[in-house]
C-alpha cells in the first residue's frame, strides 16, 4: 500500500479541493435529483413538501396562505356593500380587516355582520378559521417534532496501520454530548465499473468494519476497515481511487436518548479526502474536575507516523 499525504495547511490539516456533488453530502431534504417523467401525484404530496421546504419558505408559504384565504372572503364580504357594521360603504380593506378579525376569532367588538347574507359567511369562515389554524399546529409540529442528528464527521480519512495492518480510519463524534444509544455504522464503496460487455456502472460494494456498533455512543467513535486481502481497496493507491471515481459513503443511526427516536447522519469522503500515513490527534482529555471533555476544535486534525 502506496502513497504520499497531500500537502497541508497547516501540521495536521490537509487542504480539501471542492467536490463534486454528494448524496451523501445534500442537505436534509434536498432533492438527491431531478426526476423527469413523474405522474401527477407529485403535486398532491404536500406533507412531504412542506416538511422538507426551508423554514424561511415555509413561514411564507403559511403568510401567503394566510392572506390569500382572507382576500377571498373579503371578495365575498364585499358584494354585500352594507352588511358589515361600521365598515365604509364598498370598502374592500374593511372587508379584508374584517375577515382577518373572523379568522383569528379576534372580535375587537368595532366591526359586525349585520344582514343575513354576512352573518352566514362569518359562519363559514369562523369553520375554516378552525380548520387552518389546526393545520397550521400540526403543520409546526411536525416540522418541529422531526429527530435531528448533530453528528459531526472528520472533513478527512486517514489510512495508516493498525497492529500491522494498512487501515482505513474516520472518526465521528455526537455534538450534543448527550448518549446515542443502539448505534450502527454501514461504510459502502462507491466507484465506477466496466463490465465485460463494455457497461459502465456505478458500483456499491459494503465495507467490512473492525466495528460496526457501538451500544453507546457519547463522544468520539473512530470507524476502521482494514485493507487485507478481502478488501475492494487492497493494492490500490490514492491515484488508483481516484482514476476510478471512488466515494467512501457512511450511514450512521442510532436512538437519541433525550429524543427517544431514531437519528441519521450521513457523509462521504471522496478518493483526495484520505490521508495516507497519518493518524488523528487525540481529542479526548480529563478536566480539572475529572470530567472527560471532547475537543472538536481538534476533531479533524492530523499527525504524520
Amino acid at each position: 500500500m502506496t502513497g504520499k499525504p497531500p500537502p497541508s495547511i497547516r501540521p495536521g490539516i490537509r487542504q480539501v479541493r471542492p467536490q463534486k456533488r454528494s448524496v451523501a453530502r445534500l442537505p436534509r431534504g434536498q432533492r438527491i435529483a431531478v426526476v423527469k417523467g413523474q405522474d401527477n401525484g407529485r403535486f398532491l404530496d404536500l406533507y412531504h413538501n412542506i416538511l422538507t421546504v426551508s423554514w424561511p419558505w415555509f413561514f411564507f408559504q403559511l403568510a401567503a396562505t394566510f392572506v390569500v384565504t382572507n382576500l377571498v372572503f373579503a371578495m365575498f364580504y364585499a358584494i354585500d356593500r352594507n352588511g358589515i357594521a361600521n365598515a365604509r360603504s364598498g370598502s374592500f380593506a374593511d372587508s379584508f380587516f374584517f375577515s382577518v378579525q373572523t379568522l383569528g376569532t379576534l372580535g375587537y367588538g368595532v366591526m359586525s355582520p349585520r344582514t343575513l347574507y354576512t352573518n352566514l359567511l362569518v359562519t363559514v369562515e369562523s369553520f375554516t378559521g378552525i380548520l387552518i389554524i389546526s393545520l397550521f399546529t400540526g403543520i409546526i409540529f411536525a416540522r418541529f417534532s422531526r429527530p435531528m442528528a448533530r453528528v459531526l464527521f472528520s472533513k478527512i480519512a486517514v489510512v495508516a496501520p493498525f497492529d500491522g495492518v494498512p487501515t482505513l480510519m474516520f472518526r465521528t463524534a455526537n455534538q450534543r454530548g448527550e448518549a446515542i444509544m443502539d448505534a450502527s455504522v454501514v461504510v459502502t464503496l462507491a466507484r465506477q465499473y466496466t463490465t465485460q460487455e463494455g457497461v459502465t456502472m456505478r458500483r456499491f460494494q459494503e465495507l467490512k468494519l473492525m466495528r460496526s456498533n457501538n451500544s453507546l455512543f457519547a463522544l468520539s467513535w473512530t470507524v476502521m476497515h482494514p485493507i487485507d486481502q478481502d478488501s475492494p481497496l487492497y493494492g490500490l493507491t490514492q491515484q488508483d481511487m481516484e482514476a476510478l471515481d471512488m466515494e467512501i459513503v457512511v450511514m450512521l443511526n442510532g436512538l437519541d436518548e433525550i429524543l427517544a427516536d431514531r437519528i441519521y447522519a450521513r457523509h462521504a469522503y471522496w478518493a483526495d479526502e484520505i490521508v495516507w500515513n497519518h493518524r488523528f490527534v487525540d481529542v479526548i482529555s480529563l478536566t480539572q474536575g475529572g470530567d472527560r471533555m471532547l475537543d472538536l476544535t481538534r476533531f479533524h486534525d492530523t499527525k504524520e507516523i
